[in-house]
């Protein structure tokens, strides 16, 4: 009979890369802000201490927490403060000529336009109004004095001073790049999605863009997006190939929002065999009184083509070798064999011992018999794939949500245990990520 091809393995790595842009949508409740923003105001926010150029020295602290929410898009902030002031006084005033010190407390309250810059979250705030919880007052002789009429006004000249406090403070404590980088690199991080193949699936960050920020209800808002090569790898793990110091924010009116992933549906040759073979079952080959069975089927590679394997019985015992290239039925969602026939060595072997056996018409109805379908493949790999587009959190606070929609084939690559059918899918995807530490 014919000898057996051998199998030539080509040792690559099977890989899909595919460009995406991914929603990034970054979600902050005010109350977090208005926790680390406390945790970070602390103490002394204010100090004055030169007395010559205005006659007055002064300290402000924080004396409670500072209370936070969304007011007509913007953010308001209260901040509790105790205030300690010295103030010089001459002949001008009362005919005296003294430093007094004194400390009176009350709420300042800020309202803040809020927007995204250079990774930090950005405010401009302005001091809207001052409530004293009593009025400034000092005693001269046998009478309090009201002083508010001198400190309102000192107040207003520092007021822009006191505003930027709290934005730095703000930008300090919203800093979103260690946060985002800390998800994209847990992202980027490849994910064996299939043990028993290999299979793994990455996302390699490229560029990040964002739109202004908004407050929404109690939350700020910052629409991110993403655009990654997203990677379906067969074979070792892929290595991570990202320059984090290098990934800058691009300011953006919009983003878009689709997502091109790809399905890896991995059928064993093994598996492939065992579904031909039961297509064979009671099909007999003739040619005139010649008939055969085909009893088993096995598969292989070679290079670019798979070996098929017909063990039969009949008219001719022993086992046939044929050659041919996979290719994929859209409509049927088969796999089947363009340009099948013998490999030279059987057919030498056919024309001298069976050579009814080279009948076109045989070799035909072979071929129509060695399909089989992917369909379950297909969904296998889909259902794999979905796992990571449901509410997947690769780490606190941060989540993956996304469907997939129109399955196109791609192509095929043979590996030496397997045939990978690539399908492509589209749709959307969003990575949120909630909260603030």
């Amino acid at each position: 009979m014919a000898t057996k091809p051998e199998a030539e393995f080509q040792n690559k790595i099977a890989y899909n890369t595919k460009t995406s842009y991914v929603g990034m949508p970054i979600s902050v409740a005010i109350k977090d802000i208005q926790t680390v923003l406390n945790q970070n105001i602390t103490h002394l926010i204010y100090a004055d201490s030169i007395l010559a150029d205005d006659n007055m020295e002064i300290k402000i602290w924080k004396t409670n927490a500072i209370q936070l929410s969304a007011e007509n898009g913007k953010i308001k902030s209260v901040l509790p403060v105790k205030i300690w002031v010295k103030y010089r006084y001459g002949t001008q005033f009362m005919g005296l000529n003294d430093t007094r010190e004194f400390n009176f407390n009350g709420t300042f309250t800020f309202l803040s336009d809020v927007a995204l810059s250079n990774w930090h979250l950005s405010t401009k705030s302005n001091l809207q109004r001052i409530v004293w919880n009593e009025s400034p007052n000092i005693q001269i002789g046998n009478k309090q004095v009201a002083i508010t009429y001198l400190i309102n006004p000192a107040m207003n000249w520092f007021k822009k001073d006191i505003a930027n406090q709290v934005d730095q403070a703000i930008a300090k404590t919203c800093d979103f790049k260690p946060q985002v980088l800390d998800a994209l690199k847990a992202l980027a991080e490849p994910r064996l999605v299939n043990d028993k193949y290999e299979t793994w699936l990455s996302i390699n960050p490229l560029e990040i863009y964002a739109t202004d920020a908004t407050l929404e209800k109690n939350n700020v808002v910052l629409n991110m997006g993403l655009k990654a090569n997203i990677r379906t790898v067969i074979g070792n793990k892929p290595q991570e190939n990202v320059n984090w110091n290098q990934l800058k924010i691009t300011k953006v009116k919009s983003i878009p929002n689709y997502f091109n992933g790809t399905i890896a549906a991995i059928t064993t040759y093994k598996s492939a065999a065992r579904v031909i073979t039961n297509n064979f079952k009671g099909e007999t080959f003739s040619s005139g009184k010649k008939k055969i069975t085909i009893q088993e089927v096995d598969m292989w590679q070679q290079q670019d083509k798979i070996i098929i394997a017909l063990t039969l019985q009949g008219s001719l015992n022993g086992t046939i070798y044929l050659s041919g290239i996979p290719k994929y039925n859209v409509d049927l969602q088969q796999v089947y064999f363009e340009q099948l026939d013998y490999v030279l060595n059987t057919k030498n072997v056919l024309h001298k011992s069976a050579s009814w056996l080279l009948n076109g018409l045989i070799v035909r109805k072979i071929q129509e018999n060695c399909t089989y379908s992917i369909a379950n493949d297909i969904e296998t790999g889909k259902t794999i794939a979905q796992q990571f587009l449901t509410h997947y959190s690769p780490m606190k606070g941060v989540y993956i949500d996304g469907k997939m929609d129109n399955l196109t084939f791609d192509r095929f690559e043979l590996l030496n245990h397997a045939m990978v059918s690539y399908i492509n899918t589209n749709g959307n995807v969003a990575i949120s990520i909630q909260g603030l530490e």
